[in-house]
């Protein structure tokens, strides 16, 4: 098994994955002694990075044109970006999502989603050790990386050209996470950080108590669904008044709710300071010719972040809702490794488990006007009060098992893993309150519009089984010629359920109780009618909401068989080419449930497809040092759980709401590459590529306004093609600066340049003959009312930027970098639906950002210690997102704010 690379590794090197040697064996009057033409393996930088994927043991050494093409370039075809343990420690991120950030052609949301080459999430997908991750956020494909800490990771991978070897399901690039095996040496190491961000730390937020032990991340039992209700959900019938709940019942399950906890908004004028604490710990032992390796890592993370944003609604004709929004987001993340590894000869075993709970708990307050049921005069207070609370919980166990054996000529590579994901939003508290102007207070009588309040509840639990087996074998022939063929079993199933409740009263509210504050006006006492004497039959209770959908339940499940056969097979000297191609075969169906046993359920047929996915990629090392790739494939890309199902959920990131459609097909997709690689010293490199994607029947999300609200909801919809090209460029160069005076300071450092460009265009192709399904209500309906000819694919950002420069110390820690990125604006939602067309896009702003990382080892008393200093979004940068037309609609805006934080990591 490899070692971790040195410290003066390169920071994003390209290199390769695929499992078989991508350049020719040089002639015999060609090869030459190392010393005059190869560096040796010590010199070589940045090329020793710990990788699993499939097929990722598969691999030979051979001889190439240059002296600076790393080993890893020499031994694979597929070119991909790594980060490896010291180049995430470069970047100063606590999460993988963050560092991923500075990989050429990628960029990441604000929920830590990872676009790669202006396409969305839903065109990623992450892998752990080679094995796919189930995402526990369910309006998501992946995993939300940011929940990943930097600490348990030998290594990232960012693959942008396809390889067989891989699932079918490819579009922008595919991340594998490798978790750490075996130790170098024997260690323990503790570490505590501490930051603030200029717009939360010490100022106004809102919060809500909920438990006493929320800070941990774990909800102590306050929140679970009473007893009652839950027997109530499953009884098959609809909770409301009527034949089979009476109303005394439905007064008994509301107070059983727990109240003041979930409903009542405090304000802070102090929020505190964001903390974290992280502790790993590895231990190796030789035991005659085998290493034995166990890997422990627990992380805790404590931030706040409010944001105080500016939001509109309406059309781009109107603005019909102007508000303020001031919302916290409180996010605790408590994560666990524990890897065991197992090295004989030049076997490896790897054992890999994996805890991660990401829990939120956001409490937000907004003022409003509405032109729907008031004015809007900024001198005048607002028409609407509102405020929400919820409380987010989302679990990731996963455990996956490999083996890596080599028997010369022979590589088998066996996988097994299991992993379960949950989300659970108990108590999704909502209350709003109109503006009485004879009164002069706010009021919530709980039935005429917009005077509400309401609660859901929402349960997600996915299990993912999967398996692969690769194999490959060099032929006994005097040109290289590799033959490998894998099959792969991925089981996914969910099961989801979301109720929704909203309060009503017998009669008309006294005024006098329309105006309590939340918790009061749901308390006990009011829901049994306390408010009037003698009349037993007043009160307040809830029933099911069944307006926008309301309660709904479904069961989903996918089930992929993968198979691949794969050459390479080199050509001439210097030339080699991979050749492969893949088949799927895949079923994928969405079940809605009926979960009040009264058969209106509408089904819709399940998805039964196979595919042929061929893939091939051409190297010539056509001069010294330098390299030349082009790649060629198809692949797919399948609708998401979320996408197909019914069912809303609340994006706790945006604040909307999304619901599914059944009626969603397969993408599928061409894609092409070129590229030329020059490696003109000892880690330093020029990379330039072009690739181009077609896209059949590409996913957008899709916005639309229901009756009666102002507010956005999102469904998701088949566009009839899009197109996707572009261009980036990547340099890195050292420059030593020893020569700089005298002094000891520069004696072993150097300057550290590092650039990457993408550009990308994409645009939406829409036929006047072309067709979509949107919802069961319209059916089949012309593409041109949902999508606009020409619009760039969502998620989209025609120009990335990344730039760092810094001096580092070569022999220890030592590093001071600043990293600058840029993004244009992307389209985050397809325009909604009015008058059956589609209105302009919404649209977020282009940001530009800068950063500064240090890093300095320092002993104190006898002991090693590593101090790291973030200062992040230097340029203080905001979040806007707009949407243009007659008039500038604001759908969201707020500071991001500056961010500053100090860590020490102690190692023994």
């Amino acid at each position: 098994m490899s070692k971790p690379a040195p410290l003066a590794s390169i920071l994003l090197f390209s290199t390769a994955l695929s499992p078989l040697p991508a350049l020719a064996q040089a002639s015999p009057a060609e090869v030459v002694e190392p010393s005059e033409a190869e560096p040796t393996e010590e010199t070589q930088s940045g090329d020793d990075v710990d990788i699993s994927a499939p097929g990722g043991g598969f691999s030979g050494e051979i001889i190439v044109r240059g002296r600076y093409i790393p080993n890893s370039i020499r031994n694979n075809s597929s070119v991909i970006s790594v980060l490896s343990t010291e180049d995430i420690a470069r970047s100063g991120d606590g999460d993988i999502a963050g560092a991923l950030e500075r990989v050429t052609g990628l960029s990441v949301d604000s929920g830590g989603f990872v676009y790669v080459r202006g396409l969305g999430d839903r065109y990623s997908q992450a892998l752990l050790n080679g094995t796919l991750i189930p995402s526990p956020e369910p309006l998501k494909r992946v995993v939300p990386l940011d929940i990943f800490p930097a600490s348990v990771l030998a290594s990232a991978t960012v693959q942008k050209s396809y390889s067989v070897n891989y699932p079918g399901e490819f579009g922008g690039g595919l991340i594998n996470l490798t978790t750490a095996a075996i130790p170098d040496e024997s260690y323990f190491e503790f570490g505590m950080g501490m930051g603030m961000n200029s717009e939360t730390t010490g100022k106004l937020g809102y919060t809500h108590f909920g438990s006493d032990s929320d800070w941990t991340g774990f909800d102590d039992g306050t929140r679970d669904v009473p007893a009652g209700l839950a027997a109530a959900f499953n009884a098959g019938s609809r909770i409301e008044l009527g034949p089979d709940f009476t109303q005394e019942q439905l007064q008994d399950f509301t107070a059983s709710l727990v109240n003041a906890p979930t409903t009542l908004v405090q304000r802070n004028d102090d929020i505190p300071v964001n903390w974290s604490a992280d502790m790993s710990a590895g231990l190796v032992e030789d035991i005659g010719a085998s290493r034995l390796g166990v890997i422990f890592n627990a992380s805790y993370s404590n931030k706040f972040f409010t944001r105080d944003s500016i939001e509109q609604g309406g059309t781009t004709s109107i603005i019909a809702d102007d508000g303020r929004n001031v919302r916290t987001d409180h996010n605790i993340v408590v994560s666990g490794l524990l890897g065991l590894g197992l090295e004989v000869d030049e076997h490896v075993i790897r054992w890999t488990n994996l805890y991660i709970r990401d829990s939120l708990k956001q409490t937000s307050l907004k003022a409003a006007d509405n032109i729907n049921t008031g004015d809007i005069d900024p001198s005048t207070p607002a028409d609407e009060m509102r405020q929400q609370t919820n409380w987010i919980e989302r679990q990731l166990i996963d455990t996956v098992l490999v083996g890596e054996f080599k028997f010369g000529d022979i590589s088998l590579d066996v996988r097994g893993g299991y992993a379960n994901s949950q989300r659970e939003a108990p108590y999704e508290r909502s209350f709003t309150y109109f503006y009485d102007p004879v009164a002069e207070d706010y009021v919530n009588n709980l039935l005429t519009n917009p005077q509400s309040a309401t609660i859901a509840f929402s349960d997600l639990n996915e299990d993912v089984w999967n398996g692969g087996i690769d194999f490959a074998y060099a032929l006994p022939t005097s040109r290289n010629i590799t033959l490998s063929a894998g099959y792969s079993y991925v089981n996914t199933s969910r099961n989801a359920f979301r109720r929704d409740f909203r309060y009503f009263p017998t009669s008309s509210l006294p005024f006098g109780v329309s105006q309590e504050r939340p918790d009061y006006l749901v308390s006990d006492f009011n829901v049994y009618g306390g408010y009037t004497e003698g009349i037993t039959t007043d009160g307040i209770f809830i029933q099911e909401d069944q307006t926008n959908a309301g309660s709904q339940a479904y069961d989903a499940e996918l089930t992929v068989h993968g198979a691949y056969v794969k050459a390479d097979v080199e050509l001439i000297d210097f030339v080699q080419a991979e050749l492969g191609v893949r088949y799927e075969s895949a079923d994928q169906s969405i079940t809605a449930l009926d979960i009040y046993n009264d058969g209106t359920l509408v089904q819709t047929a399940p998805l039964k497809n196979d595919y042929w996915l061929p893939a091939g990629t051409l190297t010539w090392n056509f001069a010294e040092d330098m390299q030349f790739r082009a790649s060629a494939s198809k692949t797919i890309a399948r609708p998401q759980f979320r996408e197909l199902a019914r069912p809303q959920y609340l994006d706790p990131d945006s604040g909307r709401v999304f619901s599914g459609n059944p009626f969603l097909e397969d993408s599928e997709l061409f894609n092409a590459e070129a590229r030329v690689e020059y490696y003109f010293g000892d880690g330093e490199r020029v990379l330039l590529a072009g690739f181009y994607k077609k896209i059949d029947n590409p996913i957008e999300p899709v916005a639309f306004i229901p009756a009666g609200s102002s507010d956005f909801q999102t469904t998701f919809a088949n566009a009839p093609e899009a197109q996707l090209y572009g261009a980036e460029i990547e340099l890195l160069k050292y420059f030593p600066m020893d020569g700089l005076g005298s002094s000891d300071f520069f004696a072993d450092r150097r300057f550290v340049a590092i650039a990457n460009y993408t550009y990308t265009d994409s645009e939406l192709k829409v036929g006047t003959n072309d067709t979509t399904i949107l919802d069961d209500t319209l059916g089949v309906r012309s593409a041109d009312q949902v999508f606009i000819d020409g619009s760039p694919l969502t998620g989209q950002s025609k120009h990335l930027a990344n730039f760092q420069f810094g001096i580092e110390n070569t022999e220890r820690l030592s590093q001071y970098t600043f990293l600058l990125s840029y993004a244009s604006d992307r389209v985050t939602t397809r325009g909604p639906i009015t008058g059956g067309q589609p209105d302009p896009d919404l649209v977020q702003d282009a940001s530009l950002k800068l950063d500064f990382v240090a890093r300095e080892a320092v002993t104190i008393g006898g002991q090693e210690l590593e101090i790291k200093f973030e200062a992040r979004n230097l340029t203080n940068e905001n979040f806007r997102e707009t949407q243009s037309g007659n008039v500038l609609i604001i759908n969201q805006q707020y500071d991001l704010g500056r961010s500053f934080s100090i860590g020490v990591k102690a190692k023994f």
